[in-house]
């Protein structure tokens, strides 16, 4: 049987992979509806069309760029809070911090497929072939994508918070969270 740690590993890079394709594809599609619609403007032909399709590929980016920053752990969080914290206290915390954050997905998923049953029938001004439904469907996939990604690093999460290894934070350099790294002032460790 394959190690669940090493499989988990796996899908954890495919997923990192395939949300990475998604966030390069947006970012230089809205570039290029951009900057098409800057040249078709500058020769007097503005196209109808660009402004409704950049925002909207700015959300999908947002949705499913938050998704990865979520895998990759680089959200805004308290990891120093968490580490200052009493051993005793560090897990319950983490574990009320991941359903409030796992919780809040699931609702936005909820309430994000329940709108895309009023917008049935709506199109876009600029584009009347394309649904509306269709470029707000992100919404659920987002919140689902995200709840994937908190799912997959919590494993890691729950063993930081319970002492075995460093919190994690990319700000705070290994050697300041593993005291038995930090070398005297001549260079020898300690």
């Amino acid at each position: 049987m394959a190690n669940p740690s090493s499989s988990l590993a796996l899908m954890r890079t495919g997923f990192e992979r395939f949300l990475a394709a998604i966030v390069i594809v947006l970012l230089v599609g809205m570039t290029a509806v951009v900057f098409g619609a800057v040249v078709f403007r500058k020769l007097g032909a503005s196209l109808v069309w660009y402004d409704e399709v950049a925002s909207i590929l700015l959300a999908w980016l947002t949705y499913y760029g938050s998704a990865l920053a979520a895998l990759k752990r680089s959200h805004i969080g308290f990891p120093g809070l968490i580490a200052a914290m009493p051993p005793a206290l560090r897990l319950p915390v983490v574990i009320l911090a991941e359903v409030i954050v796992i919780g809040f997905f699931v609702l936005l998923a909820w309430v994000g497929i329940e709108v895309l049953g009023y917008l049935e029938g709506l199109t876009l001004v600029s584009l009347p072939w394309v649904p509306v439904w269709f470029t707000q469907s992100v919404i659920p996939i987002g919140a689902v994508l995200f709840i994937i990604a908190e799912l997959m690093n919590l494993p890691e999460i729950l063993r930081e918070a319970r002492g075995h290894g460093p919190i994690h934070d990319p700000e705070i350099p290994a050697e300041l969270l593993n005291p038995d790294l930090v070398k005297d002032a001549r260079g020898a460790e300690r």
